[in-house]
């Protein structure tokens, strides 16, 4: 593969031009994550706004018809709904794990089976949430996990 770097003015766009074969997952992946390494995204706390980098956010979660997003000690509001983070957040780390949760799998420490065919995640800043069976699938494909 080669990489070719060039610097433009101040007044063009960047751009990144990709010549490839075909796409596969790990070039998504890769797009993604230069794309959301830039984009912030716009939260909410005791009447003010604040843009953050999604790669700070442990999960997102739904909750009396509003969406949180949880940080590693702090909690903000999105105006967004779980099913346009789930779109905006596709072919990225985060993943769907309930109806009412989208996690960033960055920021889990390890899995463990649970009752009823779900599992545990224990996330990095030692909460725990609960991936339900319906998703286990999903994420055994997403971590390459056959089963």
């Amino acid at each position: 593969m080669k990489i070719t770097i060039q610097d433009c003015e101040s007044s063009e766009e960047e751009e990144i031009i990709i010549k490839c074969h075909s796409v596969d997952e790990q070039l998504l992946k890769m797009i993604y994550a230069i794309k959301n390494g830039r984009d912030k995204i716009t939260v909410y706390k005791e009447d003010k706004f604040f843009r953050i980098s999604p790669k700070d956010i442990y999960y997102f979660e739904a909750v009396d018809n509003k969406v949180f997003a949880y940080m590693e000690k702090e909690v903000y509001e999105t105006k967004y709904r779980l099913y346009e983070l789930e779109e905006k957040f596709a072919n990225t780390d985060f993943f769907r794990a309930t109806k009412s949760t989208i996690i960033n799998l960055v920021h889990v420490k390890n899995f463990a089976p649970s009752l009823g065919g779900r599992y545990e995640a224990y996330m990095k800043n030692s909460e725990k949430l609960i991936i339900s069976r319906q998703y286990v699938a999903d994420l055994k494909s997403k971590l390459g996990i056959k089963n």
